[in-house]
Formats: structure tokens, C-alpha cells, sequence
């Protein structure tokens, strides 16, 4: 495989790369949003996608709204349950595409958007210079996120503490559904414990406002393992969250390890900063991270 050359500018000068970014479960683009305006405000090109089915198409269930009806928020249908990872796939296919018309493409992805992010690799390795897992799913031994939920390096997860939060049985709705407006003490602490460890409360307050409540089942299961002629072949960093408890850092470097085993002409760019699972994304070490990597 070999990338294809990135456009110039007419004075034959390569152009600056655009930096795509993935949310992760139960989010939006607006995950980043202080990410994108830290680096824009450095001069680089960013660009953060919504997945199908959130942002700008989030779907809320009229009993998520005050006052809630718990009973019919586990039963009202979601849309996004016909929502399949290669709909996720396709969408940020099509950013890279356009984004690559005026120059390279560093494709980001933070906590399950590492899915996309492999998947997206192994179809247009080509037109990618860069992929970026933050604190993010990298699946190369086991076939799918939820197999890697049963490793001995996810054991120290707090995963299972968010359950508090789930209304609805996903085999029957097809979707995720956590109620992140719960008046319950336990899903804020579930929250703040296993997403936002060094959060205030206020800053845990914001977060919940910022989390969607429908998340499609299917990505859990989707086959996500980076294949090494296509994916292996792009120049990757992993951005180790060295206080996550919901991919603890055992599981990141798992991953790291894993994906240097299938490329081991290519190994990983690891970086590390103190953070929990959710950041904040622009905190300055991940800021400056990202703006080195569009520097290079």
C-alpha cells in the first residue's frame, strides 16, 4: 500500500493537514468543542464529526424529557437501532474524502470512535497520513469492543458502575439507553467515579448535559480489528489517559501492544497525559500533543 500524495499549493509546498476527529459512545461532536477552537486558533484545519444518529441528529425520546416517564423511556423505539457501524464508516469516509482535497488527514478518534477510526483505516488507508487513539478502543487480537470487555486488563474497568444508568434491555430497543437526567445520587457518582475522576461537581453537571441517551447496540459487536496490510500501514499514535477508569490503562496498553505485534516495522507514537476517560479534551497536553502531530 502507498499513500496517495496529498495536494501542494501552487507554490508546490505541501499542505497542512486537517485534523478529522471521532466521537465516542453516546456523544457528539461537541465533545471537542474546545479541542477544535485551541487548535484552529494555532492554525491548524479541524474538523470534529457527528456520527449518524447524533449532534445534529440526536435523537431525545419525548419521556426523557422533564417531567420524566421512566416506563415508556424502556419502551420508545429509537431510530438509531437501525444505525450499523458501517453507516458510522461511511460517514467519516466522506469527510476524509473532502478533507483530502486540500491536504493531508490526521483521522482522531477518542474512546469508541477508535472503532470507526480502525474500520475507517482498513478501507482508505491511502488517504490517511495519521490515525490517533485517545483513550480509545484498538481492536487487533480480539474481533470486537465488547470481547475486550472480558480481558484480565479491563477487570479494574468501572464500566459496570454506569449501569446504573441504563432504562432499557438493548435487545429488545436495539440501542443503549442511559438516562444521564436521572435524579438517582448513584448516576451522577457512577459518572463522576468512572468518566470524570478529577471533575468538580459543576463540571460533572455540564457532562451529563453533554451525553445523548441513545447509543446503537451493534457498534459493541461490530468486527473492528485494524487489518495490517491496510490499517498497520498508517503511521498511528495512542494517547495513553493515565487516570481512565473505563479503558484502564492496563487495556490501553494492551492495545499497544497488540497492534505492534501485527506491524512491528510500524510501532506505535505512544503519548501519555493525566487525564480521565472523558479529559477535558482541550486540556494543553493533549492540545499540544495534537498540534505537534499536525506539525510534523
Amino acid at each position: 500500500m502507498t499513500h496517495e500524495p496529498a495536494p501542494v499549493d501552487h507554490g508546490g509546498h505541501r499542505r497542512p493537514p486537517t485534523l478529522v476527529l471521532v466521537h465516542g459512545t453516546n456523544t457528539s461532536s461537541f465533545w471537542c468543542t474546545g479541542l477544535v477552537s485551541e487548535l484552529t486558533l494555532r492554525g491548524h484545519r479541524t474538523v470534529a464529526v457527528d456520527l449518524p444518529g447524533h449532534g445534529a441528529e440526536g435523537f431525545f425520546p419525548r419521556a426523557y424529557q422533564a417531567p420524566q416517564d421512566l416506563a415508556a423511556l424502556a419502551t420508545e423505539p429509537s431510530p438509531l437501532a437501525e444505525i450499523t457501524i458501517d453507516d458510522y464508516v461511511e460517514r467519516v469516509v466522506d469527510v476524509v474524502r473532502r478533507a483530502r482535497r486540500h491536504g493531508p488527514v490526521i483521522l482522531a478518534g477518542a474512546s469508541q470512535g477508535g472503532v470507526t477510526v480502525s474500520r475507517v483505516g482498513n478501507a482508505i488507508p491511502e488517504l490517511l497520513d495519521r490515525v490517533v487513539y485517545m483513550a480509545a478502543y484498538c481492536c487487533v487480537d480480539l474481533p470486537n469492543l465488547a470481547a475486550y470487555l472480558e480481558t484480565p486488563e479491563n477487570s479494574d474497568s468501572l464500566l459496570p458502575l454506569i449501569q446504573a444508568a441504563i432504562v432499557a434491555d438493548p435487545t429488545v430497543l436495539g440501542v443503549n439507553r442511559l438516562n444521564w437526567r436521572s435524579a438517582d445520587p448513584a448516576v451522577f457518582q457512577a459518572v463522576k467515579q468512572c468518566l470524570a475522576a478529577d471533575f468538580t461537581d459543576e463540571g460533572v453537571s455540564r457532562l451529563l448535559n453533554m451525553l445523548e441517551p441513545d447509543e446503537t447496540a451493534a457498534i459493541p459487536l461490530a468486527e473492528a480489528r485494524g487489518e495490517a496490510h491496510t490499517w498497520g500501514r498508517i503511521p498511528r499514535t495512542y494517547v495513553r489517559f493515565t487516570r481512565d477508569r473505563l479503558i484502564p490503562p492496563a487495556l490501553q496498553d494492551r492495545f499497544i501492544t497488540e497492534a505492534d505485534r501485527l506491524t512491528p516495522d510500524n510501532p506505535t507514537d505512544v503519548r501519555s497525559i493525566e487525564a480521565p476517560h472523558v479529559g477535558p479534551f482541550d486540556r494543553p497536553d493533549l492540545v499540544e500533543i495534537l498540534a505537534g502531530l499536525a506539525s510534523r
